[in-house]
């Protein structure tokens, strides 16, 4: 996607601050492929609850993920009413797809299984 918007500076390097994260920038190329939940990203990241909390956290603030509750569970996924999307996609379009990760959770037996109601 090739887009003419202009982004200014001062919110351009917010946005690369935000996604300047490994952890994160790998979120969000997840959850433009696939809708996420917190236990998910836990078992993706072999990281705390806590510590996977705190990133979404800082990738929802922002605005470049939103989030879907299902009874006591969040799903993550990225923001098309996010002004500045076509900016977040040219900025992932050409990072490797993260959908072996799901695959692995899958053949696991551990995708989306906690969230299940």
């Amino acid at each position: 996607m090739i887009t003419n918007e202009t982004v200014e500076l001062d919110v351009a390097a917010n946005i690369l601050k935000v996604l300047g994260d490994k952890t994160r920038l790998a979120m969000v190329k997840i959850v433009s492929e696939n809708e996420c939940c917190v236990c998910e990203f836990v078992d993706l990241f072999d990281m705390s609850q806590p510590a996977v909390s705190q990133h979404l956290r800082k990738l929802r603030d922002s605005g470049i993920v939103k989030e879907r509750r299902k009874g006591q569970w969040i799903y993550y996924s990225l923001n098309p009413s996010y002004p500045y999307h076509s900016f977040v996609l040219q900025i992932i379009k050409n990072l490797p797809s993260q959908h072996y990760r799901i695959e692995e959770l899958e053949a696991q037996g551990k995708r989306v299984t906690c969230c299940d109601e």
